[in-house]
């Protein structure tokens, strides 16, 4: 008894799948451009957005030029947001911006469209090349909007992409010396201080070149050791002078001695 009513559960499934299939393509095929859009429309409101998606796509090059085709535009881009398809929805978003210029919906849309690639962009330990575009692309919006009421989320995503995008550069450092290339990490480390300034990390990107050189130092031949020595020393001051309260000043003190040390003796021995 059980079984039998479960096989009629999922007939019955299956019959108002098909109906609805067979009634999408009814719609689909109908020549009544008003009725079809009507269609898409309640789709669109009954958050059906793959139907709606593809009823606006065969309708917007017959609505072009139409008094409907901008809020048909408008919610053709969002289809694809809510789809999670960023690509198209960043792409649309964009294009709405260029065709309708003046439309009260033309900041929505760009921001929409920066917010697109920014959910676009993969993790940090991938290329990010997404993510810089994104950046870019929500700079240009809170340049271009500052007093818009998105402001505040704008400056979020545009913290995030950074610290992503530092964080990336940071691994590359960190990778260099765990590797044992120190020259290339200290250099590596310094380029992510140039690159963010503002970063709450910069003490700890400071003792990383000093340590770098420190341990670039150690391993080099004797007649370079002095100058390496000296570039650990020159290091260290920067970090004292610049992050006074650093907690990395205790270890870089010790390493510090050790490279006056280093460079004293080698002195005398010339």
């Amino acid at each position: 008894m059980q079984l039998k009513l479960k096989n009629s559960f999922y007939l019955l499934i299956c019959i108002a799948i098909l109906g609805s299939c067979h009634g999408f393509e009814k719609i689909r095929k109908s020549s009544d451009v008003n009725f079809k859009l009507t269609k898409a429309n309640e789709y669109y409101d009954n958050k059906d957005y793959t139907h709606a998606n593809e009823l606006y796509k065969e309708l917007m090059p017959i609505m072009k030029s139409t008094r409907n085709y901008e809020t048909l535009y408008y919610r053709y881009a969002y289809t694809f947001y809510y789809l999670k398809d960023y690509v198209e929805s960043s792409y649309f978003f964009k294009n709405f911006t260029e065709t309708f210029p003046t439309s009260k919906s033309a900041e929505e849309c760009e921001f929409m469209c920066a917010l697109s690639l920014f959910k676009y962009a993969p993790k940090q330990t991938l290329d990010q090349s997404n993510t810089v575009k994104s950046l870019e692309a929500m700079e240009s919006y809170a340049n271009k909007y500052p007093n818009s009421s998105r402001i505040a989320e704008a400056n979020s995503y545009i913290e995030k992409s950074r610290l992503k995008l530092e964080s990336k550069q940071a691994n590359a450092a960190n990778l260099y010396y765990n590797i044992y290339q120190y020259k290339a990490a200290a250099t590596a480390y310094k380029s992510v201080m140039h690159n963010y300034p503002d970063s709450p990390n910069s003490d700890l990107y400071q003792f990383m070149i000093m340590k770098s050189m420190m341990k670039y130092a150690r391993a080099s031949v004797p007649t370079k050791q002095e100058e390496r020595f000296a570039s650990a020393i020159s290091a260290f001051r920067d970090l004292k002078d610049n992050y006074p309260k650093s907690k990395y000043i205790a270890e870089a003190e010790k390493l510090h001695a050790e490279a006056d040390n280093n460079v004293k003796k080698i002195r005398n021995e010339h």
